[in-house]
């Protein structure tokens, strides 16, 4: 499927510009007011585990839930809290692991199944490809850019979303 295989480079384009930061990236230093990379990237990992329960749900003709319906906030918060006692390396591995874990599922999606409405992790039904390009967004045009200016000057975190 083309659309998938379009999706997915584009999956890895966004994660390719932030792995590209990571070596800048002092770990004891704040990104976003009392977030270190260790949450960010707990943060990041966690809406991945989000969007595959979705997708595995979705392909087994389940409901997966709305783990994110008590509002994005608490999501976040509920996520970074889950990796709180996980030191940084087993942070950036089961980042990495779950990008790739999601990737396998939306190579290995029936075709009629992507093209079917799917219950997304926060409430209300779109496409696969609206749900994937609500994270690829995510990444690409909010928290690329934030990290990117975060490095130049590390000794600031940045206010604003999450």
């Amino acid at each position: 499927m083309e659309d998938v295989e379009q999706l997915i480079q584009r999956l890895e384009q966004a994660r390719s510009r932030i792995e590209a930061i990571l070596p800048q990236v002092d770990p004891q230093k704040q990104i976003y007011p009392g977030w270190t990379i260790h949450h960010f990237l707990a943060h990041m990992t966690g809406w991945d585990d989000a969007v595959i329960a979705a997708l595995r749900a979705h392909i087994s003709s389940a409901e997966s839930g709305t783990p994110a319906a008590r509002g994005i906030d608490h999501f976040n918060a509920q996520t970074v809290e889950t990796r709180e006692t996980l030191d940084l390396d087993k942070v950036k591995q089961e980042w990495r692991q779950t990008r790739n874990t999601l990737k396998e599922i939306l190579r290995a999606m029936p075709e009629e199944k992507f093209r079917q409405p799917i219950l997304f992790p926060w409430g209300g039904y779109g496409s696969v490809t609206q749900l994937i390009e609500t994270f690829i967004h995510h990444e690409l045009e909010e928290h690329a850019p934030d990290l990117e200016m975060w490095v130049k000057q590390p000794d600031q975190p940045l206010l604003g979303r999450l």
